[in-house]
């Protein structure tokens, strides 16, 4: 407890007595360090957000390091990539959700994500409030193809990512007032759609599986 609160009172201390670069400052780092800190900071999005972290830090760096056009340029891309390679990962420990529940239900509902899974991969990517890695897990547990996927993640994710690397574009000084706007835009967009794709789910439910050539299809293919 002691410890801890020595930790944190160092932590104040540094932040209060140790001057800070400012936005401005650190766009200007950024230009100075050369064309290495763009793939240095697109290597790091991707590695460290396969794992569980909020990739809204990186978006917001790309912003304000790199402006709007290559900072959305590389999150989009980043993150495209991460959200694959954490696929291919669950897919290459073979953890997936009709390995683990044997039902119907289950089975109908996989097949169903093979053939239109990246309609609810693209709705879940506009809803700003889905995490992501969570999303790349569940996605790779199903059997929606990469293909697909990948596109649907690009589609998905572009509209929001760009809001939020807009965002740290304006702590430089360049203020947007339709950040807020494209935020809840993608949000109400993503929910209508997947409320579109349940619906055509229910409305189709009893429709046969597709055939056992489809079934056998590996769930890795693009």
């Amino acid at each position: 407890m002691v410890l801890t609160g020595a930790v944190m009172a160092i932590l104040i201390a540094v932040a209060l007595l140790v001057p800070l670069p400012s936005a401005v400052q650190l766009r200007d780092w950024s230009a100075s360090m050369g064309s290495w800190l763009p793939l240095a900071f697109l290597a790091a999005h991707i590695v460290v957000t396969v794992l569980p972290f909020p990739r809204t830090a990186f978006t917001l760096a790309a912003g304000l390091l790199f402006g709007p056009v290559l900072g959305v340029t590389l999150a989009v891309a980043a993150s495209t990539a991460s959200a694959v390679v954490a696929l291919v990962l669950v897919r290459a420990a073979d953890w997936q959700l009709s390995r683990f529940v044997r039902h119907q239900a289950v089975e109908t509902l996989d097949t169903r994500l093979r053939d239109r899974g990246w309609v609810a991969v693209m709705s879940l990517r506009l809803i700003p409030a889905v995490p992501f890695s969570v999303l790349n897990y569940a996605v790779g547990a199903s059997a929606v193809r990469v293909l697909p996927y990948t596109l649907a993640t690009v589609a998905g994710l572009l509209p929001g990512t760009a809001a939020v690397v807009i965002l740290g574009d304006a702590l430089t000084g360049h203020v947007s007032p339709l950040l807020f706007l494209v935020s809840l835009c993608t949000g109400v967009a993503g929910i209508a759609l997947l409320g579109y794709e349940i619906r055509h789910h229910r409305r189709h439910g009893s429709a046969p599986v597709t055939d056992n050539d489809d079934a056998a299809e590996p769930a890795l293919r693009g």
